[in-house]
């Protein structure tokens, strides 16, 4: 069997496990363990608090200081409501397309990994070759961001990382942070006739969604010069308001989904320490004068560092020698890769498939795709694993 027909098999066996971010990956994760556990590698599970959601850590070599990462989620974002031509969790194959929900985001990273790592002889390595397969990426990087803090210390980890999203192969070496909150407003309900004697968390939502669009536009006059991001500043979206029951009643209760992608962290605390400020002092009195019960409180969905380009990024350096492109390049979405570039290692996203393809119907990843990702595996894996 080729390595892509074994590619493709394993990338079969991974659709199959619907790993929806909101349902367990401990399945996937223990099928994943025990094919690296037969090749002899290392391999840890680090589990969150309910023992249904894992990563895993696994290291092929030897244990010494280096070595490459090659970095991967095992969650997918929902099917609901998408019109799929076919089971979204059963691989088609037409015209050199392979189908299914994951397929480019990002199993078919994973099974080419997995392939690869088939090939390497552990006695062959001067320095490890690590996976890392975490979960609950879709939905803030929560198994990233647990794994991290597993790792945080250890004096052997890797020096190069990988990070396999779908980017048709090209290298990427920076993009903007991700934070994503939610902002409840509790008020007074009440009669619509007199709105005066309640305390409307609608109307106080939407005051501070004004302050987030203030705030979108003085951002982009703090851009840093010559910023390699586009759009060049710190961007504020707003993503979801919700609140109320009926037109009569005044409504107690309202909820507002926002995020924003810092390019630096001085904006990510102007942000923050303006919208406290425009709360504690302006919105919060207001309210309290009327119903000293009512609140706003907003929670963290997820806080992801930033890819930062890096002049001394030697995992960039080979693979820009290996596919001979000219340079390095951005892009607008998040990743786990700043997660792991906190850590001290030399960070890319470098993938099969294309984003223009992640959370659609039809989801798809090309066979020429995942063949590149395995000839360069082939030509990296020997590079970034020699002794310094």
């Amino acid at each position: 069997m080729s390595r892509l027909d074994e590619t493709r098999a394993i990338l079969r066996d991974l659709i199959a496990f619907p790993t929806v971010s909101a349902d367990p990956n401990v399945e996937i994760t223990v099928y994943l363990a025990d094919r690296l556990s037969a090749l002899g590698a290392h391999v840890e599970l680090v589990t969150d608090r309910t023992g249904h959601k894992a990563s895993l850590f696994a290291r092929l070599g030897p244990e010494v200081a280096g070595g490459l990462l090659l970095s991967g989620h095992t969650d997918v974002v929902p099917v609901t409501d998408q019109a799929w031509s076919s089971d979204p969790f059963t691989l088609r194959e037409e015209d050199g397309l392979l189908y299914g929900r994951g397929t480019c985001d990002m199993k078919g990273f994973v099974a080419a990994c997995l392939a690869h790592a088939g090939s390497v002889d552990p006695d062959d390595l001067e320095t490890p070759l690590y996976f890392a397969f975490t979960y609950d990426e879709e939905v803030g990087c929560l198994g990233a961001r647990q794994l991290v803090d597993h790792l945080k210390g250890r004096a052997l980890l890797p020096r190069l990382a990988v990070i396999g999203e779908p980017t048709e192969m090209r290298v990427i070496e920076g993009h903007k942070g991700c934070c994503e909150y939610t902002t409840v407003f509790s008020g007074l309900e009440g009669h619509g006739s007199a709105p005066d004697l309640g305390v409307n968390a609608i109307e106080f939502a939407t005051r501070y969604a004004a302050k987030l669009l203030e705030l979108r536009e003085e951002l982009k006059a703090r851009a840093p010069t010559s910023c390699p991001f586009d759009p060049p500043w710190t961007t504020i979206n707003l993503g979801r308001l919700s609140g109320g029951t009926v037109h009569n009643i005044i409504a107690n209760h309202a909820e507002l989904d926002w995020e924003m992608r810092p390019v630096q962290v001085e904006d990510e605390a102007y942000v923050k320490a303006t919208l406290t400020s425009f709360a504690e002092t302006e919105l919060l009195p207001a309210m309290r004068a009327i119903h000293p019960g009512a609140t706003i409180e907003t929670t963290v969905i997820g806080e992801v560092a930033g890819l930062e380009p890096d002049k001394g990024n030697r995992t960039r350096d080979i693979l820009l020698e290996l596919t001979g492109a000219n340079r390095a390049e951005t892009v607008p979405f998040g990743t786990e890769a700043g997660l792991f570039q906190s850590l001290g290692m030399e960070t890319v996203v470098c993938g099969p498939g294309s984003i223009e393809q992640a959370h659609k119907a039809d989801e798809f990843i090309s066979l020429s795709q995942l063949q590149a990702c395995l000839d360069l595996l082939d030509r990296l894996v020997p590079r970034a694993t020699r002794s310094a």
